[in-house]
């Protein structure tokens, strides 16, 4: 496994292995890997021959009080983990040479960043897609690994790679939870005991919001306020932060579940802001 940390190296590489016409697959962190992130390069070496993760916390993502100072970062852990899954490249390069000094340009997605987390954090989604790009620029891949727990994050990307013609296989992987429940995320570091033997009611609620859709409930009003009661009860120390049904590529909010649907939730817990949502499909005259 290599480790990458400069542009026109990385691009080097990937020229190549271009020309040895090897098919290449990048899975975009930001680090400090759990058990999703490492699903997601498994993942991704069944569509490529060559697998490429990048390891980079983008500072335009983040909002002025949000957490970019004190996100976990492990980078000598999270080498060793690449390298055990089968990473043939990790490409960790610097905040100086991703975003030179007076850099103008950035990538607006219009309509889909302004609901569910970008309603929070207005600013998030203009990073993600500008941050993407880049990478996507850098690393021309034919395949992209993107979880489906960043669900809105999913779709944006979607849109940009359709909007702009570029030449990327974006793949959504299955969200992959703990044992109890809870969806995986680097962020579970901040939860304290107490949280973290809540948290898992955050994916509990939205399975019962399926099960009741499955008997007939299918009014979006009723269904989030038996999850809100749901959450009252089971996550006192929790805070929502969004809690929505909308169609799941769209994002629009939908009043009745008639054939798919979002279930998405954020939720402050403590220091941590975790996100979770659910699938939900009917036949559309059950």
């Amino acid at each position: 496994m290599k480790q990458i940390t400069t542009i026109p190296e990385i691009r080097q590489v990937i020229n190549s292995l271009k020309k040895q016409d090897k098919k290449i697959s990048l899975v975009p962190t930001m680090g400090y890997f759990h058990q999703g992130h490492l699903e997601l390069m498994r993942y991704a070496k069944k569509y490529s021959d060559i697998v490429v993760v990048s390891i980079f916390v983008n500072p335009t993502q983040f909002g002025p009080n949000e957490d970019f100072n004190s996100y976990p970062r492990d980078l000598k852990r999270d080498l060793d983990l690449a390298k055990q899954v089968g990473v043939d490249i990790v490409f960790t390069p610097n905040i100086e040479d991703i975003y030179l000094p007076n850099h103008l340009t950035y990538v607006e997605v219009e309509k889909l960043p302004k609901v569910l987390c970008g309603k929070s954090r207005p600013t998030h989604f203009r990073g993600v897609a500008t941050i993407v790009l880049k990478l996507f620029n850098i690393c021309q891949p034919d395949i992209a690994v993107f979880g489906q727990k960043d669900w809105q994050q999913l779709v944006i990307i979607k849109q940009m790679v359709k909007d702009l013609n570029i030449p990327v296989k974006v793949i959504g992987h299955p969200i992959v939870r703990e044992p109890d429940g809870l969806a995986m995320s680097s962020r579970n570091v901040y939860l304290t005991k107490e949280e973290r033997e809540q948290a898992p009611a955050i994916y509990e609620g939205l399975c019962l919001v399926k099960k009741l859709c499955a008997r007939g409930m299918r009014e979006s009003l009723a269904l989030k306020n038996k999850l809100i009661d749901y959450y009252f009860r089971n996550i006192p120390l929790g805070s929502i932060d969004y809690l929505e049904i909308v169609h799941p590529f769209t994002l629009e909010p939908l009043d009745e579940i008639k054939d798919k649907a979002l279930v998405a939730v954020a939720m402050y817990l403590g220091k941590a802001r975790l996100i979770d949502n659910i699938l939900i499909e009917v036949e559309k005259n059950a």
